[in-house]
């Protein structure tokens, strides 16, 4: 069965971004769980942000799981990268995607490389900066198999990363370079921007998506832009997708109107 999350950042230097809560956790799983929402997706900013046993309580209070993990402080904080000319960074990057992984790990969660992937540099080829991420990744794909758990790696619109912009070219990579653990984030208001045809594109993509982001095409709450979901959840239901809806989205109006409109979103395409 498809199951909804919504998010919740809990990163303080973070003002502002598509997450549909902010600051308060436990005030944020009360309104999550009232709502109906199956799960939360945790937005820190480290895998030691938080402690493990205070997530799994109020887990267990509100009877709500944990979705995934984003590690984008990573880079938003930490300016860490895996595509990083400098070995030390990407070692750091690394190090702090691992800690996200085993934080996220018992819960059965998986970690999310979006915005940690980084940029083809100017100066090396595009090839170049690819093997870096792919070298990157290898270590990473071997540690989730350590933990038993799945990670998410998320192809970016081309105003945020000049890597992998595509479902089909995240496809291509877990391809090429035969990724065991490792699964595509089909995010919506991303392929608003990449794919010609969404609902075509999870189609022929299905076997390696793992996750999907829940937005407009304004990146607001869905039903607050132009998207059409009805073909997209046609495609997500058809091609027997039972995982995560996500709403990774702007909390506009406000935080409560947004997550009561995501809602009633998921439960009109899902539900």
């Amino acid at each position: 069965m498809i199951k909804s999350a919504v998010t919740i950042n809990l990163v303080p230097q973070i003002k502002t971004g598509p997450w549909i809560f902010w600051d308060n956790l436990e005030a944020s799983m009360e309104k999550s769980a009232a709502l109906g929402f199956d799960a939360i997706e945790l937005f820190t900013a480290s895998g030691n942000a938080l402690q493990s046993e205070t997530l799994k309580t109020l887990l267990d209070r509100f009877k709500l799981k944990l979705a995934a993990v984003g590690t984008g402080a990573g880079k938003v904080i930490n300016g860490l990268t895996l595509t990083d000319n400098d070995s030390n960074v990407r070692k750091n990057a690394i190090h702090f995607i691992v800690e996200m992984m085993e934080f996220a790990a018992p819960f059965g969660a998986p970690a999310i490389i979006g915005s940690m992937q980084g940029n083809w540099v100017q100066g090396n080829s595009h090839s170049y900066s690819v093997g870096l991420l792919a070298e990157s990744l290898h270590i990473l794909d071997e540690h989730a198999a350590s933990l038993g758990v799945k990670l998410i790696y998320e192809p970016l619109n081309r105003y945020e990363t000049n890597l992998v912009n595509t479902l089909e070219d995240g496809a291509a990579f877990i391809e090429k370079n035969q990724f065991k653990n490792i699964q595509l984030l089909a995010d919506l208001f991303h392929m608003n921007i990449e794919e010609e045809n969404p609902s075509e594109s999870i189609q022929k993509n299905f076997p390696y998506i793992g996750h999907v982001h829940f937005a407009d095409s304004n990146r607001r709450p869905v039903g607050y832009g132009h998207t059409q979901m009805n073909s997209i959840a046609d495609a997500l239901i058809a091609s027997g997708y039972n995982g995560y809806i996500s709403a990774e989205a702007f909390p506009w109006p406000d935080p409560e109107l947004a997550a009561v409109q995501t809602i009633r979103s998921f439960n009109q395409f899902f539900r």
